[in-house]
């Protein structure tokens, strides 16, 4: 236990995410301050153990040696992360570096409904996962000066941010060269989803390749509640675009429910996988590889991935002078079985 000086009226005003005058009108009742924000600078002011706040005084406080977690990509509603494979092994793997360092890890929820939770919450530092553009919870730890290392290239990056992250773009390539090996001709990219890098950037690999190639692109969006896979209906029936066309004969979705999506609409049009139609899917769920057609999956790696953020992270923590900013680059893989590999 260590006694350290008590936060200042700026303080209370970073955190909160308004002006020092807005802080003195809500903590003394004066002013015209909207209530729910009266109410969110007294809860903040109260956390922090601002002596201005009623009812609070100097407090003694012990560093926390806890680092939090959290997935953004949809911050607000109340999805539940955990269940999705990639972000399971990613925060098993934190955890025990964390650990292993003498740190706790605390995992927040998606829901943003308790905002003052952000404003407020006693950590050494953060890993955000798949942080979007205008990510207010970022927005609210950098208020703070809470250190931030991401999984996922962040939207709008600054020269002293770290992230780790995958070759997307290279990857992408891999996939479609492997697929056009096969025999494919009409790949069709099942994303577009999500507004976090990794969408962005393997859209972008996907259309130059087919740019080069002279194929048109085949974009299907993905969509979560889509489990009989109807998106892809026009593709596989020969009749996408403004004149129709020849049906896709490749898939390569992006997120983890996307294969067996295909692989729900591939049932219903009467296409065999593989001799009709080559599949690969980003993901880490183990049941791809024991389809009744194993199904080739490209993994993100979220051990190595989560293991050198965590170590990222406390560098900034703990040595920020010497911390180097930018990309770790955790090379991504592909597992080639029976659905991307036409027979003969």
């Amino acid at each position: 236990m260590t006694r350290v000086p008590g936060p200042t009226i700026a303080d209370v005003a970073r955190a909160a995410e308004v002006s020092t005058a807005t802080v003195s009108h809500a903590l003394n009742g004066t002013g015209r301050v909207a209530e729910a924000t009266r109410r969110r600078v007294r809860a903040v002011a109260t956390a922090l153990g601002y002596g201005g706040a009623p009812g609070t005084g100097p407090r003694t406080r012990p560093r926390t040696r806890t680092l939090g977690l959290a997935v953004t990509t949809f911050a607000g509603s109340p999805w539940d992360y955990v269940a999705v494979h990639y972000f399971s092994r990613w925060l098993t793997a934190a955890t025990a570096a964390a650990h292993a360092r003498g740190y706790a890890l605390t995992t927040l929820p998606a829901d943003r409904g308790a905002e003052a939770l952000w404003h407020t919450l006693a950590v050494d530092g953060m890993l955000l996962l798949d942080s979007p553009a205008g990510d207010p919870v970022l927005r609210a730890l950098r208020a703070r000066g809470i250190p931030v290392v991401f999984d996922g290239r962040p939207a709008a990056p600054r020269p002293e941010d770290t992230w780790v992250d995958n070759d997307h773009a290279a990857t992408t390539r891999e996939v479609l060269d492997h697929l056009a090996a096969s025999g494919a001709r009409r790949v069709a990219l099942h994303g577009g989803y999500g507004g976090e890098h990794y969408t962005r950037a393997v859209t972008e690999a996907y259309e130059g390749w087919c740019a080069e190639r002279g194929r048109p692109p085949l974009p299907v969006r993905f969509d979560p509640d889509d489990t009989g896979g109807h998106a892809f209906d026009a593709l596989f029936s020969g009749s996408a675009g403004p004149s129709g066309g020849a049906a896709a004969d490749a898939v390569y979705s992006l997120y983890e429910p996307g294969g067996r999506q295909a692989l729900a609409a591939a049932a219903r049009h009467g296409l065999r996988v593989p001799e009709d139609l080559l599949l690969v899917c980003a993901s880490e769920d183990p049941w791809y590889g024991s389809a009744p057609v194993p199904v080739s999956t490209v993994t993100l790696r979220p051990e190595p991935a989560a293991r050198a953020a965590v170590a990222a992270l406390l560098a900034v923590v703990e040595e920020p002078r010497a911390a180097v900013p930018g990309q770790r680059t955790v090379p991504a893989g592909l597992l080639v079985r029976a659905s991307s590999r036409r027979p003969g």
